[in-house]
């Protein structure tokens, strides 16, 4: 399946852009692009695709992504002669906006965790949803610095929420910076490399670590929040879930090279875990990514991948 890339409007003199889209809705394809896109869906319903998480999703949706981030919002849940009511704000800045020295101060430090942690995709729910939805309506209709002093407002908001969920798996995008202490990091890095080996087991990371079996996998957990196990499995079927999309592997060798060592074994973690099988969520992608060229009605640029 093809996924394509879209070429923002953003140009090295811009802070950020905002789109205001009304009666549009969305139509495009499965697409990623280099810049961090903050969404908010005022009113719309249908399926939201952010790497390997598929949801359904309705009015009052906010979702900020990081660069090179496959995913699609769509207006299937609402009859198409009344998608002309959709109302969707975007906000789209570049991954060059905040250089490293910026990030390192300490006022920046929770923008920095939110850069990060958006390479997954954030969604923000509750109060969070609330108070940026109206600071966001606001934004549309102000300029020159007093919008900027309220962009990197919003920022801070997010950055400092509790009210947020991953949505990516980390076995998708995999993230290479776990900033958790060096012992974490090569820990997590060491696992990174060798998630495939299908005899990847715990014993190997203890000694890697001059550790118990016993002492390893309970300071992993206390890191993590997962056992090792489930660690190493949700790392598969991240990677699985995108080969799955952008490649034309067979399932069963998708099984193989993510590092399961029979399609039996892979076909029921992945139902347990995505409520579909493998076979099922190749064809609900390539069915939602069937896209009608000549009735897109936004400017957006795309080119396949």
């Amino acid at each position: 399946m093809i996924v394509y890339k879209e070429i923002t409007p953003l140009t090295p003199s811009d802070v950020f852009i905002i789109v205001n889209s009304e009666k549009v809705g969305f139509d495009y394809p499965i697409h990623y692009h280099s810049a961090y896109e903050l969404t908010l869906v005022l009113h719309s319903s249908g399926n939201r695709i952010i790497g390997d998480s598929v949801e359904k999703y309705q009015s009052s949706d906010l979702v900020l992504i990081g660069p090179e981030l496959y995913h699609k919002w769509d207006n299937d849940d609402i009859a198409p002669e009344k998608r002309n009511n959709a109302h969707v704000i975007t906000i789209q800045f570049s991954k060059d906006l905040f250089n490293q020295p910026l990030l390192l101060k300490n006022s920046f430090f929770p923008i920095k965790n939110l850069l990060q942690d958006a390479q997954r995709g954030l969604h923000f729910t509750d109060d969070t949803f609330t108070d940026i939805a109206q600071r966001i309506q606001h934004l549309v209709t102000i300029k020159g610095f007093d919008a900027v002093l309220e962009f990197l407002k919003i920022l801070n908001i997010l950055a400092t929420s509790t009210h947020k969920k991953f949505l990516a798996s980390e076995g998708f995008i995999s993230i290479k910076d776990y900033e958790k202490g060096d012992r974490v990091n090569k820990m997590y890095n060491y696992i990174l490399a060798n998630f495939n080996n299908r005899n990847l087991r715990i014993t190997d990371l203890a000694h890697e670590f001059n550790m118990s079996p016993s002492a390893f996998g309970h300071f992993f957990k206390k890191c993590t929040n997962k056992s090792f196990t489930q660690f190493v499995v949700d790392l598969r079927l991240g990677h699985a879930s995108k080969l799955l999309l952008n490649s034309t592997l067979s399932i069963s060798e998708i099984a193989f090279v993510s590092g399961f060592n029979n399609i039996a074994n892979f076909n029921r973690l992945f139902k347990k875990n995505r409520l579909v099988t493998p076979k099922q969520y190749r064809q609900e992608l390539r069915q939602s990514n069937e896209f009608n060229w000549q009735k897109q009605l936004t400017p957006n640029q795309f080119i396949p991948s």
